[in-house]
């Protein structure tokens, strides 16, 4: 992901984001159905309205081990047209907007990826999912995900990547 995945997003994030946030606009709620689970991450599946045929995403839920009320959704999937993988992740409201989402694996700052959008359930930061990032998560034991309430105080939330390559090779 580093710096060159960042830009890669920013490029691409308004094409990305029309063609995937149709599916699972509400990660949190988890309305489909969980076909599998792979250590700390859960395949769900759902048929959203107007589709003609089921979607799946990798998903896990999450909160601050310090902060019991902010928590993250983090949504691993393939584009409509197949021809991506993202990684979005969708924040609580009232995170502060310009200062991104970082994201830490292993101790090891990775970049940051900047929110696209918010909806009543929340704010969306997404990236594509390019190979430097996949296999940092599929070879990562931990991930801290940071989101900010002040310039100053960042949040760390993590993520258990116990999982993460079995499911995303299982990923529809």
């Amino acid at each position: 992901m580093e710096k060159r995945a960042l830009r890669s997003f920013l490029i691409g994030a308004a094409a990305t984001a029309a063609m995937a946030l149709a599916p699972f606009a509400a990660a949190a709620q988890q309305s489909g159905t969980v076909k599998s689970t792979h250590g700390a991450w859960s395949i769900i599946c759902d048929t959203p309205p107007g589709a003609s045929s089921e979607q799946c995403a990798m998903m896990q839920n999450v909160i601050a081990e310090d902060r019991p009320e902010v928590g993250l959704s983090v949504v691993v999937l393939r584009t409509a047209d197949n021809k991506a993988e993202i990684l979005r992740v969708l924040a609580p409201l009232g995170v502060l907007l310009p200062n991104g989402l970082g994201l830490n694996v292993d101790g090891k700052d990775i970049g940051r990826a900047y929110f696209v959008r918010c909806f009543q359930d929340g704010c969306y930061a997404e990236v594509i999912l390019e190979k430097q990032l996949l296999d940092t998560l599929s070879k990562g034991a931990a991930a801290t995900f940071i989101v900010f309430q002040t310039p100053e105080e960042g949040i760390g939330i993590p993520v258990d990547l116990t999982g993460f390559s079995a499911g995303f090779a299982a990923l529809p």
